[in-house]
């Protein structure tokens, strides 16, 4: 989650006093130690005398991570970090990082797809002029992609296939000045660009196919589709048929959206947008999470954000303003003008099920999940077959969740779990000085901190208690306020450790990103806390830093993890510690009495692998933790010494790490996939040459073009004109494991 269209963390905060989790730690038990120690251990690694990081790089070769409890090990070294200096000494910017990919040695990355390619029957070339209209767009790769699975087809044994399958590809939203090739504004404004960025956002689904050793994309392929912000879809679960649920219903064309006079009925909504991170299901669907939809909207006229009447508070704790961020859809298309339209952006902020097999199928808002900024939705069934979907909710001071199913997962019958996601009890986490936790369901009967249940609470009261639930639902940020749980530090991607080769717990990891705001000065506009009657708004309160979230101005971030009582995914208790704080081994960042911002990654030499921002997080098949960063991605401020981003891999029992990927300028890494067999892997590039403008596109970049010049097939040129958000396809040169 980043990017020009995206709210920012850029608050100056004050020092803190509050306790360091390590001071935490030592007031625990021992026998509560032993899970927690890995995540701590990095402070014991020795410095290197007085060698620089890029001498170390360059002169020690890491011997192999060995294989461990549940994890494969890992046989490559660390890639250098993407630097300005090291830029220069290539010969390149010393303003910029080196714009390209990098893998191991014994590796190869060639580009797979990227945005505006042809993926379905009748779609174009890209041109690389922008020139493209809303209609071809909506059968090209979509911009600025993310979260992503590789869903294989099956052999004749009914076996996964490793060389074709369906890549499913979430399209988070749109930089504007290169979309059309006159930017937002140019000659105006109009609906024409309205609708060409609407096409750009959602999923896109490609077939891939690997011919002769070459992965390439199926141009023609049937099963080819476009999920966008205009594509028809169907409510489902508590939430469908509320009145909260039934926006101004309009007749959706290329050339307007024109009101019927009527409302839609609350089971319909038309598209989804800001899809970030993702999950899938066990019987073979895609999870796509709409995050930061609120910035999709504006107001024409005066958009109610009192504190005071039930759409007031919904805007004011969904950070939904007259403004936005910076989209100007409202101005040509009234659904998603605030003014006239309120109820629409209830129906945005959801996990939404699709089945990337059948491309006629209905994508499903699935409201059992809650309505909330998704981040990514990991499932995890446990020895008895419950089922569980944990979740981040990706804003400054935001919540961990987990929807526990009320079906069991049935492995025999794909069919008999079609509604699983409909019912089941929705928890929000609260994470104790202990290192327990507790879930807390957001249920009508469920207690707040006030000492009044919620289906007493103004903001949930209703008719019967399946009104309130459908309330909760909607209103879910404001339920977890209720209820007390633990504001974290942007929570993005959660990631399940496999239980497998001996292992098994149910361990989840989360990432959190960053915050600027914890242990921010107090004041009135300004918070310790969200308010337990939800009136506060989105991502403005400076809490105090906590055992969960030690580090004030977390500019670095951290991930944190648990364990469920009893092995069991229907467990609210919990046990949890911090797997990794990120951080800049070398930084000369000022510290502050709960931060000194060099992190402690275990990494060989130290500092090796730092890295900061972490946001995407992914356990492949095998037992190996990658995560992958977002911060500004060009060397420049806090990240001189880090570089670009970044994708690293660690290993979950020592949280030993080393650096695999690094990406190209201004740029952020997001999604990761293999194929079933692990030696085919699928990586994402969002926003190359990120803050661009429509007279020079590839000012910061000209990737991937100016790295390859033909696309993963061997034969078709790659269009030059501006940088491309792309997948990238990456194998290992003996025909390995990745990571081996």
């Amino acid at each position: 989650m980043k990017g020009a269209s995206h709210p920012t963390n850029d608050v100056t905060l004050s020092q803190s006093s509050v306790p360091s989790i390590r001071d935490v730690i030592d007031t625990v038990e021992t026998s509560r130690r032993q899970f927690v120690k890995t995540g701590l251990s990095a402070t014991a690694l020795a410095s290197a005398g007085g060698l620089t990081l890029g001498g170390l790089v360059n002169t020690v070769e890491a011997a192999p991570v060995p294989a461990s409890l549940g994890f494969p090990g890992m046989g490559f070294e660390s890639v250098p970090a993407n630097t300005r200096a090291l830029n220069a000494s290539l010969g390149g910017s010393a303003s910029s990082t080196v714009d390209r990919i990098t893998v191991p040695t014994g590796y190869t990355a060639q580009v797979f797809v990227s945005w505006g390619d042809a993926i379905m029957p009748g779609g174009t070339a890209f041109t690389g002029t922008a020139a493209e209209t809303a209609a071809q767009q909506a059968k090209q790769f979509g911009m600025h992609n993310d979260g992503m699975h590789f869903f294989p087809f099956s052999g004749t044994t009914g076996a996964p296939l490793n060389d074709r399958g369906l890549l499913a590809v979430n399209n988070e939203y749109t930089h504007e000045e290169i979309l059309f090739p006159d930017g937002q504004v140019g000659s105006g404004y109009t609906l024409a660009k309205t609708r060409k960025s609407q096409a750009a956002h959602g999923v896109s689904v490609v077939e891939a196919r690997r011919v002769n050793g070459k992965w390439s994309v199926v141009k023609n392929s049937l099963y080819g589709r476009r999920i966008t912000a205009n594509t028809l879809a169907r409510i489902s679960g508590p939430a469908a048929g509320h009145a909260l649920m039934k926006s101004k219903a309009f007749t959706i064309t290329d050339g307007a959206s024109v009101p019927t006079g009527g409302l839609l009925d609350g089971f319909t909504a038309y598209g989804t947008i800001n899809n970030c991170a993702h999950g899938i299901t066990p019987w073979g669907t895609y999870l796509t999470c709409e995050e930061n939809f609120n910035g999709n909207f504006g107001g024409t006229g005066a958009v109610d954000t009192s504190a005071t009447t039930e759409i007031g508070k919904l805007n004011r704790r969904y950070g939904l303003s007259a403004g936005g961020f910076g989209y100007r859809w409202h101005t040509t298309d009234p659904r998603f003008d605030l003014t006239t339209n309120p109820n629409e952006p209830n129906l945005f902020g959801w996990v939404v099920e699709i089945d990337p097999y059948n491309p006629r199928s209905v994508p499903v808002k699935r409201t059992a999940l809650g309505r909330i900024k998704h981040e990514s939705a990991q499932y995890v069934v446990d020895s008895q077959n419950h089922i569980a979907f944990y979740m981040g909710d990706d804003e400054r001071n935001e919540y961990i969740y987990k929807f526990v199913c009320s079906g069991k997962f049935n492995p025999t019958n794909r069919a008999a779990n079609r509604d699983l996601l409909d019912s089941g009890v929705l928890y929000v986490a609260r994470f104790d000085s202990n290192l327990s936790g507790q879930w807390l369901a957001l249920q009508p009967d469920t207690i707040g901190v006030n000492g009044v249940a919620l289906r007493d609470n103004p903001n949930f009261a209703g008719a019967n208690d399946a009104e309130v639930l459908a309330k909760i639902l909607v209103k879910t940020r404001m339920a977890a306020d209720a209820v007390g749980a633990t504001s974290m530090d942007r929570p993005e991607w959660t990631g399940a450790r496999p239980r497998i080769n001996g292992f098994d717990e149910v361990e989840v990891y989360c990432t959190l990103t960053n915050n600027s705001r914890r242990g921010g000065a107090v004041t009135a506009s300004t918070p310790a806390s969200n308010a337990i009657d939800g009136s506060t708004p989105a991502a403005t309160a400076n809490p105090p830093v906590d055992a969960a979230n030690p580090r004030a101005n977390n500019a670095y971030g951290h991930i944190i993890r648990w364990r469920e009582t009893g092995k069991s995914v229907t467990a609210t208790t919990f046990s949890w510690d911090l797997f990794a704080q990120a951080g800049d081994t070398l930084t000369t960042k000022t510290p502050n009495a709960t931060n000194d911002f060099k992190g402690n990654i275990v990494d060989t030499p130290n500092g090796s692998a730092d890295y900061g921002a972490p946001d995407g997080l992914w356990f492949d098949y095998f037992g190996r933790l990658w995560v992958q960063t977002d911060q500004v991605g060009d060397g420049s401020g806090d990240f001189i010494n880090i570089g670009g981003n970044v994708m690293v891999c660690a290993d979950p029992n020592t949280g030993e790490t080393r650096r695999f990927l690094t990406a190209p300028n201004k740029c952020e890494v997001t999604g990761v996939t293999m194929t079933p067999d692990g030696k085919t892997m699928f990586v994402g590039v969002q926003h190359p040459g990120e803050d661009a403008t429509a007279a020079n596109p590839t000012a910061f970049s000209n990737w991937p073009q100016n790295q390859w010049s033909v696309e993963a097939d061997g034969v078709t040129a790659l269009p030059a004109g501006r940088p491309r958000s792309s997948v990238v396809v990456i194998t290992k040169d003996d025909g390995g494991i990745i990571g081996s």
